[in-house]
C-alpha cells in the first residue's frame, strides 16, 4: 500500500502594530475567505480523505483578532462611505484594491475589469466607481463556493454595478461570519479524524538562527555572516513553547507534529522541540540525503525517520519535493485531468518500486498560495484529485499521526543536517546586506531587553503590561517574513519590520534608533 500524506501548511506574516492594533496588510483576511475556510470543508465530500493541516500560530491569534474587531487599512478604507472619502484615501483605493490576480480574478467579473481599465488609462473615477470597486475588492476574494452558496453574495456578483452602501455592508459583514467559522471548523474536523492540526514556533522565526546565526555556515560554508552574531536559544525555546500552549487553548489536545518554520532545522534546535512534547517534525528530502550523506533514494526517502536522542525521540518525515512543487508550482497550467492523471501517475510509478510493500508519499507545500495561478481558485483541480484518490485502490491518504502509529520510525539518524526547504541552506533569510543589516538592528534591540534591569521581573521605567508588548514585539520581529522580503525592495516589509522595532523602544521607554526611520 503506497500511504499519501498531503500537509498543507497556513501562514501570514504579523501585520498587527501592537500600538495601534490595527493590521497594516490586508491577507489574513483576504486568505481567510478565500482559502483558509475551504481548503478544509471540502473534505465533507471526500470522508475517504484523511490530511494534516499546519496552522501557524501568528495567523490564529490574527484571525481571533479580525474575530473580536480587530480592523485592516483596506478594511478600515472600505467601511468608508464612498460621498465621505478624501482624495487621499480615494488614491489608497484606486492604487491597492486591484490587487487581485487579473486574469483568475478581477478578469471574471466585467465591471471589475472596467475599472481595472480605467484606472490603466489613468482616467477620473466617479463616486459610484469608488463605490463599486470597494464593494468588487471585498467581494471578489471570496472562495467559488462561498460565491455559490451565500446567497447575499450570489445576488450582489449578478447584480455587478451600482452598488450601494448597504451592498457593501453586506460583503464586509459577511466576510468576518465567514472568519468566525475557521477554527471551529478545523477542531471539528480534527476531532471528528479526518485531518491532524500541526504547529510552528510561534511567529514563524528561522529556528536554528534564533539559536545562533552562526550555524548559517552549516548549510552553507560559503554564507555571508552578519557583523554581529544573533545567538538566543532562549528566544527559540520560547517561541516553540508559546506555539503549543496556543494550540492547546484553541483546540483542547495537545499537538503531536510540528512544522518548523520553512522547514528550517538543525541538530541544535531538536531538544527544544522534544521538550515541548512534539512527536514528529517535517522538513525537505534535500537535509534527509545530506543527514545520510547519501544520493537520494526511495527507499530512504519514503519513510520516517528517528532522531534518537538523550532527552527523547523524535520522528521526522521527509517531503518528496518534485511532487510538492509540482502541485505548488505547475499544474496551474494544465488541465485538471491532466495534472491529477500526471500527479497519481508518479504515485504508481512508486508503488512499483516497492513491489506491494508500504510506503509513504509525503507532500508538504503552502495551502493558500497556489491556488491564485489555478482556474476556479483551485477547486476544479482538487475536487477531481480527492475524487481520484478516493476511488483509487493503490493509494490510501493518511494523516501523519495515524501513519505514525502503525508504522512507527525506526531507522535513527545520529546528527540532522542544517538547512530549510528553500536550496537546503538559510540564503533565503541571511547573506545578503540587507538581510544582515535587518539582524544586526534585531541584535542591537535584543541587547537592550538583556542589558535593561529588572527587564526580566517586569520592572522598568515603562509598565509591566508594556515590558509584556516588548517580549512580544522582539518575537515578532524574529519572524522569518522581514528577512525572506529583504533584498527585493519590498517597502511593506521594510516598514513593518522597522514599525516593530520602533514599537519596541517605545515599549521599553526608549527613543527609536534614528536608523529605523530610514528604509533599510
Amino acid at each position: 500500500m503506497l500511504y499519501l500524506s498531503f500537509i498543507w501548511h497556513m501562514h501570514q506574516p504579523y501585520y498587527r502594530d501592537l500600538a495601534t492594533n490595527e493590521l497594516y496588510l490586508p491577507w489574513v483576511r483576504l486568505h481567510a475567505i478565500k482559502n483558509y475556510l475551504d481548503m478544509v470543508k471540502i473534505l465533507e465530500n471526500y470522508p475517504r480523505i484523511h490530511q494534516t493541516f499546519n496552522l501557524v500560530p501568528c495567523l490564529i491569534e490574527q484571525i481571533q483578532g479580525y474575530v473580536d474587531g480587530a480592523q485592516d487599512r483596506y478594511q478600515i478604507h472600505s467601511y468608508k462611505r464612498a460621498l465621505e472619502l478624501n482624495d487621499e484615501e480615494k488614491h489608497f483605493i484606486k492604487e491597492h484594491f486591484f490587487s487581485s490576480h487579473l486574469n483568475n480574478i478581477i478578469a471574471l467579473y466585467p465591471r471589475y475589469l472596467q475599472l481595472y481599465h480605467k484606472k490603466q488609462r489613468k482616467e477620473e473615477f466617479s463616486l459610484q466607481d469608488y463605490l463599486d470597486l470597494q464593494v468588487w475588492f471585498n467581494l471578489a476574494w471570496f472562495d467559488p463556493s462561498s460565491k455559490k452558496s451565500i446567497g447575499e453574495l450570489k445576488n450582489l456578483i449578478a447584480k455587478a454595478r451600482h452598488f450601494s452602501e448597504e451592498d457593501k455592508l453586506t460583503v464586509l459583514k459577511q466576510q468576518i461570519e465567514l472568519m468566525k467559522e475557521i477554527l471551529p471548523a478545523y477542531k471539528s474536523f480534527q476531532d471528528s479524524g479526518q485531518i491532524e492540526i500541526t504547529t510552528t514556533p510561534y511567529y514563524h522565526p528561522i529556528t536554528p538562527l534564533l539559536f545562533n546565526t552562526n550555524i548559517a555556515k552549516e548549510a552553507n560554508k560559503a554564507a555571508h555572516l552578519p557583523h554581529h552574531c544573533f545567538a538566543h536559544p532562549e528566544d527559540a525555546q520560547a517561541q516553540i513553547k508559546q506555539a503549543v500552549e496556543l494550540y492547546q487553548n484553541v483546540f483542547s489536545r495537545h499537538p503531536q507534529g510540528m512544522w518548523p518554520s520553512e522547514e528550517a532545522v538543525s541538530e541544535h534546535i531538536i531538544p527544544y522541540i522534544i521538550d515541548a512534547g512534539i512527536k514528529w517534525i517535517i522538513t525537505d528530502e534535500e537535509i534527509l540525503f545530506r543527514s545520510l550523506k547519501k544520493k537520494r533514494s526511495p527507499r530512504s526517502l519514503y519513510r520516517p525517520h528517528l532522531l534518537k536522542r538523550e532527552g527523547g525521540e523524535l520522528s521526522v518525515l521527509f517531503r518528496d519535493r518534485n511532487l510538492s512543487d509540482l502541485i505548488g508550482f505547475v499544474y496551474h497550467g494544465l488541465t485538471e485531468h491532466a495534472a491529477v492523471a500526471d500527479f497519481i501517475g508518479h504515485l504508481h510509478n512508486i508503488a512499483k518500486i516497492f513491489k506491494g510493500g508500504d510506503c509513504l508519499v509525503v507532500i508538504a507545500l503552502d495551502g493558500e498560495n497556489a491556488w491564485e495561478y489555478y482556474r476556479n481558485d483551485g477547486w476544479d483541480f482538487l475536487t477531481h484529485l480527492y475524487k481520484c484518490l478516493s476511488d483509487d485502490k493503490l493509494i490510501q491518504t493518511v494523516t501523519v499521526n495515524e501513519y505514525l502509529q502503525k508504522f512507527p520510525a525506526k531507522d535513527n539518524i545520529k546528527r540532522l543536517s542544517a538547512g530549510s526547504w528553500i536550496y537546503g541552506n538559510f540564503n533565503k533569510w541571511l547573506g545578503q546586506e540587507q538581510k544582515n543589516r535587518a539582524w544586526e538592528y534585531l541584535a542591537k534591540a535584543r541587547q537592550e531587553l538583556k542589558e535593561s534591569p529588572g527587564v526580566h521581573q517586569g520592572f522598568t521605567r515603562g509598565s509591566p503590561v508594556n515590558i509584556e508588548k516588548a517580549w512580544k514585539q522582539l518575537y515578532i520581529c524574529e519572524g522569518s517574513d522581514w528577512f525572506w522580503w529583504y533584498g527585493d525592495n519590498h517597502a511593506d516589509f521594510d516598514y513593518l519590520f522597522r514599525k516593530h522595532l520602533s514599537n519596541f523602544y517605545k515599549f521599553i521607554d526608549k527613543e527609536p534608533p534614528e536608523y529605523l526611520n530610514r528604509p533599510i
